[in-house]
């Protein structure tokens, strides 16, 4: 009977859950639209714009170097034969910001993809390297979402638009010295899940984007300051290059996903994870209700495993 009714829940789940899903199901073109980029010059940022670009999109970047938006602008026209607008411009400051975007014209599609990370245990780290982190990964998103969203609801063509945050896996579970780096990840998840609500009634929807380790600029950089124990509770995860995270989180965006995972481990974080975050597809819905209760299971086994981790290296170190 239980091996039965197991069976039967997926079918009894799917009327029900095509019904009840929000938002509904919708398609974002890429094509001859406008897809502004922050962070656009390097890494994840610069491999979106080349994939937008070879979609026929128009394409704008916004970054703090001057020199390095000069090369990616290059590389995409030889790439692909499009020119794209750059502009130089810190996140921090909302003024120069908003002109930037004011510049840049009425957006279609932005990607909040700016962001820093220094890996280190809250007690050894200085305050402003966590403000720093925060500015930058949280209110640097607010500054440009704020400054893009007057000019994306006065669009004229009122087809669906989109705003990606880029944010990572370290904003689904918090590891061991990225205290800061997570706060300002995870709250990204926050800012998402509110502004699609704010923002649904103008045909604009919010894709959340979790990338793992991914192989940019600044990877092999973080990775040699991260603290031992870091490297040992993250070394099991793998890492992607930033042109396979640019396609899944492209892929997602166009879906009009709101959470976008981009590999295995993030689907499962995804499905473990999804609390109240809106679902688009009832088949992924079917999926998240039957299998959350067993990967917080395994969830349980990963925290039991890393908090033994912490027990055995800490003595270790104090012996050393």
């Amino acid at each position: 009977m239980v091996i039965l009714s197991l069976i039967l829940l997926p079918f009894l789940l799917l009327p029900l859950l095509y019904f009840i899903v929000r938002p509904r199901p919708v398609n974002i073109p890429i094509k001859n639209r406008h897809v502004f980029i922050t962070g656009g010059s390097s890494g994840i940022g610069l491999a979106l714009a080349h994939r937008a670009a070879s979609q026929g999109a128009r394409v704008s970047l916004l970054a703090r170097s001057l020199k390095k938006l000069e090369e990616a602008k290059e590389s995409i026209r030889l790439s692909s034969g499009s020119d794209v607008s750059i502009f130089a411009a810190d996140v921090h400051d909302y003024d120069v910001v908003q002109k930037a975007v004011s510049d840049a014209g009425p957006i279609d599609v932005l990607v909040v993809n700016q962001g820093v990370f220094v890996p280190q245990e809250l007690e050894k780290q200085g305050l402003d390297e966590v403000k720093f982190m925060l500015d930058v990964n949280l209110m640097g998103s607010f500054n440009v979402i704020k400054a893009a969203l007057p000019l994306m609801k006065q669009r004229t063509d009122r087809l669906p638009a989109s705003i990606a945050l880029i944010s990572s896996q370290a904003g689904q579970v918090g590891i061991y010295g990225y205290t800061a780096y997570s706060a300002s990840k995870f709250g990204l998840r926050g800012l998402a899940e509110a502004l699609q609500q704010e923002v649904v009634a103008d045909n604009i929807h919010v894709s959340l984007v979790f990338p793992p380790d991914t192989e940019t600029p600044g990877f092999e950089r973080e990775t040699e300051v991260r603290p031992e124990l870091t490297k040992i509770l993250a070394g099991s995860s793998g890492s992607m290059k930033a042109g396979d995270v640019a396609k899944k989180a492209l892929d997602g965006i166009q879906s009009g996903s709101f959470i976008v995972p981009c590999n295995f481990e993030g689907h499962m974080l995804a499905i473990a994870t999804a609390g109240l975050s809106p679902q688009r597809s009832f088949l992924m819905a079917v999926i998240e209700v039957i299998f959350a209760g067993v990967l917080r299971l395994v969830a349980l086994f990963f925290q039991w495993n890393w908090y033994r981790c912490i027990e055995h290296w800490h003595p270790r170190k104090k012996d050393t």
